[in-house]
């Protein structure tokens, strides 16, 4: 109680003492301004005449007037009644700038960012605060030892100054190394591969992705992520990255991975509202039958979305949304519910596109799947996102929405940010079966209208070929792409062959997606090929001498169902060509047929199947031309030297009328698994090629060339490494095998 009482007269007692300090204000005086008016101080101090004024109050005002930040220095008190504001202005900036960098759009960039500004006031605060965002940017771009260097030039007559901020932004910081912790499961060659940072080697000159980048860093986790939930990996977490610096300007890059556990889908069921048409629906019932006990992968949700968008779209679904629901059953497995329902009836009023300053709008707009007066399919926009995306022209693109209620309409916002689009490549490669040089240069987005064009030379032991080539994606704003394209090679074959070529041509050709996953290339070629043989060659290969000239018309057709195109672990791909000769010296009639299977175990072994077939027939009288006959891909037969097995013209390996292979693979995933940058796997191969068109070739038997081994692929600072090590199981007289064959090059 004793206390309580003297809280209350302690109290009482300051109270007393503020209303006994306070004084009634008759008059205000304001000294030492002089750009700021008396009244724009009264007005920003919240001061009034005929207002007590005690040391609270006055404290009031001092955060208003400083809360400004027009003043460098305030001092108030009252005299006689009358409150004395004594002032102090900071200097206001007549001119910022900033010096040291070529690039203008990085600086302006930089000047909009920054607080200083023109007119403004200046302050030692805002300056500091500016320099920490300069120098984060600046890291974000990968100038880790970038130095600032402030310039302050006042003028006392009217108190202002002239800001410059000169950057140096010394050496960009380069990735000395890429590394993956934790529990990744998969190696870090393969995970390189993912992201797009890339190790600073010295061939890579050119490359920006060497460099650290900050906001790239981000990116490649968001990669990562996807990367390791399309293989099964559905918790997994990137538990962190982050650069470090290990050397003079040499950084290493860490990706701290938690893979967890591997899951695959269970029951798979679709949930339709009561008056859709089920039957409407069947192909998707297919679809999620499919997936049972195949590992998750978010790539194989985005085909059930796809195929429901489809649906709708041709079944007049107009309004319909579809939402999936996961569920986690016995530890790996997840069940798949796909939701359909009708959603509220909007239809979209305009698409506006920003940020396109060198593309042309109807590039963008052509990769829309909705336009104005449609009805809104939130399927649709998001499939246009990603069409706007796959162009290869942004580094961002963000779309938005507004919704007007009253008029059931959305606007759909599309933001893009570009990136250059020319591009320098050199190649380089040596091996058992020769070396190799490469080098070109492309434009990707020529007059804005994503078309690409380039040229592009390369070099073996005994070849020469240079190509340049146009390609327009979306020809005539449609979703096929048109090609064109000149080549000039030749070919000295003459001590494997026993022969030589000299050809020069031109191409056109489109491409597009006939049905889904069903993609069809048609191209028309006219070629004018020389053949040379030399003394020792035969009469019969020596008869093929001369000039040719063919107008050919040939087609791929593709059928792609890979559960994804880089490093696929499930599903298959199945691919028919034919040439056909609609003018030609010998019209010699090409059928080739590709196929390739891919099947992973729970415990991570991935095995493959493929097969080759081909035919090379003349539809008269006359041989097949040499360089028109069928000779095995050398990936496709280990143990024996590339294109020598099969028929021989006297010393020289000729090919054949007809061949094809059978290719079983198998990783093993548990060898050498402390080695992160090396795979290996085992191999069975078999092949053969047969049938020539004349009697004087030999060894045209239908012998099957079969061999086993083992191959290495290594990751090495200098490129990628290959190895493989064959034993040939059965063979034929007069073919020349290899044991062992090595490749080694690399892309800068």
């Amino acid at each position: 109680m004793i206390f309580k009482i003297l809280k209350l007269n302690i109290l009482f007692l300051f109270t007393l003492i503020s209303l006994l300090n306070a004084n009634e204000i008759k008059d205000i005086s304001v000294k030492g301004n002089q750009r700021i008016s008396k009244e724009t101080i009264l007005v920003l101090g919240n001061i009034e005449l005929n207002k007590d004024y005690n040391s609270e109050s006055i404290n009031k005002v001092l955060k208003n007037l400083y809360q400004s930040d027009f003043f460098e220095n305030i001092e108030i008190e009252v005299q006689d009644n009358t409150l004395v504001v004594n002032i102090k202005e900071n200097p206001i900036i007549e001119n910022i700038s900033i010096s040291g960098i070529k690039k203008k759009e990085f600086e302006e960039n930089l000047l909009e960012k920054i607080s200083l500004k023109n007119r403004s006031s200046f302050t030692n605060y805002k300056l500091e605060n500016d320099l920490n965002l300069i120098n984060n940017i600046l890291k974000q771009s990968g100038y880790y030892f970038s130095d600032v260097e402030t310039t302050i030039n006042k003028n006392e007559d009217n108190n202002s100054v002239n800001v410059n901020l000169n950057i140096d932004l010394g050496k960009r910081a380069k990735i000395k190394s890429i590394q993956f912790i934790g529990d990744k499961k998969i190696k870090d060659r393969k995970l390189r591969n993912v992201i797009v940072s890339e190790e600073a080697k010295f061939w890579k000159f050119i490359s920006s992705k060497k460099t650290v980048d900050i906001k790239r860093i981000k990116f490649d986790e968001t990669l990562l992520r996807n990367f390791y939930k399309n293989r099964g990996y559905y918790n997994v977490e990137i538990n962190s990255s982050y650069a470090q610096v290990i050397e003079d300007k040499y950084f290493e890059i860490v990706f701290n991975i938690d893979a967890g556990q591997k899951y695959y889908f269970n029951n798979l069921k679709l949930n339709l509202p009561d008056d859709y048409n089920k039957m409407d629906f069947s192909e998707l019932e297919i679809l999620l039958n499919e997936l049972k006990t195949k590992p998750y992968s978010l790539n194989r949700i985005e085909d059930i979305l796809d195929e429901v968008d489809k649906i709708a779209l041709n079944n007049d679904y107009e309004f319909v949304s579809a939402t999936y629901n996961e569920n986690i059953i016995d530890n790996n497995k997840i069940d798949l519910i796909i939701n359909l329902k009708d959603t509220e009836k909007f239809y979209v009023e305009k698409v506006n596109i920003f940020g396109n300053t060198i593309t042309s709008e109807r590039v963008i707009r052509n990769k829309l799947l909705t336009d104005e007066g449609d009805p809104f399919n939130e399927i649709l926009v998001n499939k246009s996102y990603n069409n706007i995306r796959s162009l290869g022209l942004f580094k961002k693109v963000e779309t938005s929405e507004d919704t007007f209620d009253d008029k059931k309409t959305k606007i759909i916002n599309i933001k893009v940010e570009e990136k250059p689009t020319g591009e320098i490549f050199a190649g380089a490669g040596t091996g058992t079966s020769g070396s190799s040089l490469s080098f070109g240069v492309s434009e990707n987005n020529y007059l804005g209208e994503g078309i690409r064009l380039g040229t592009n030379f390369s070099f073996t032991d005994d070849s020469v070929t240079a190509k340049f080539f146009l390609n327009e994606p979306n020809y005539k704003n449609s979703n096929r792409s048109f090609n064109r394209g000149f080549e000039r090679s030749e070919n000295d074959n003459l001590s494997s062959y026993g022969y030589k070529t000299e050809k020069t041509g031109f191409n056109l050709g489109t491409s597009y997606e006939q049905f889904k996953n069903v993609f069809f290339s048609p191209t028309l070629s006219n070629y004018y090929e020389k053949i040379s043989t030399n003394s020792t060659a035969s009469a019969a290969k020596k008869k093929q001498e001369g000039n040719y000239l063919d107008l050919l018309l040939d087609y791929d057709l593709t059928l792609n169902k890979l559960n994804q195109n880089f490093n696929p672990t499930d599903g298959y791909k199945i691919g028919f060509s034919q040439e056909l000769p609609v003018y030609s010296e010998d019209y010699t009639l090409i059928n080739r047929l590709n196929y390739t299977n891919y099947i992973e175990t729970e415990g991570g072994t991935i095995f493959s199947i493929g097969t080759f077939i081909a035919s090379a027939n003349s539809l008269t009288s006359d041989d097949a031309r040499i360089t028109k006959r069928i000779f095995i891909p050398s990936r496709k037969l280990r143990g024996f030297e590339p294109g020598k097995i099969g028929p021989k013209d006297g010393n020289d390996f000729i090919g054949g009328n007809y061949g094809t292979s059978l290719n079983i693979a198998s990783t093993l995933p548990g060898l050498f698994t402390e080695v992160q940058d090396l795979d290996f796997s085992f191999f069975f191969d078999a092949a053969n090629v047969w049938g020539v068109d004349y009697s004087s070739a030999i060894d045209n038997s239908s012998k099957i060339r079969s061999s086993t081994g083992i191959a290495l692929d290594w990751f090495t600072p200098i490129g990628p490494l290959s190895i493989s090590y064959s034993l040939p199981l059965t063979k034929s007289s007069t073919d020349v095998t290899e044991s062992v064959r090595f490749n080694i090059g690399t892309t800068f």
